[in-house]
């Protein structure tokens, strides 16, 4: 077959498939639309707070004496790296210092490299 002539009479197709203009319009107005919606709850959201915060908040009589009354134990951790923190000095304080453990029956507590050295020299306790 030749390229030359492919006019086929027979075959026919549409002139106007899709109107351009009116889809573009449309998405336009579609952005439009939108814009001015985000626009309005903004304004209704500010709206909205400036209205709460002129409210008084209600005191309840029996709220207001427990404010101040601490749950009963255990409660939750408000600073759990400090909490770490703490725990950890306390125990680098136990494994390094000197400090009675039962007074009434003359234990004491002694730094643990003070303690490992007295096991090597004096050996540990075994089964005969």
């Amino acid at each position: 077959m030749s390229e030359e002539h492919t006019d086929n009479p027979a075959v026919h197709h549409e002139e106007s498939d899709v109107n351009i203009r009116a889809i573009l319009g449309f998405a336009a107005g579609l952005l439009v639309f939108a814009i001015v919606i985000h626009i309005a709850m903004w304004g209704l959201f500010r709206f909205f707070e400036a209205q709460a915060s002129h409210q008084e908040q209600p005191t309840y009589p029996l709220a207001a004496k427990q404010e101040q009354r601490l749950p009963p134990e255990p409660r939750l951790q408000t600073n759990p790296k400090q909490d770490l923190a703490d725990l950890r000095t306390a125990e680098e304080r136990t494994l390094t210092t000197y400090g009675w453990v039962d007074r009434n029956a003359g234990v004491v507590r002694i730094p643990i490299e003070q303690a490992m050295k007295l096991a090597i020299e004096r050996g540990l306790p075994a089964r005969k």
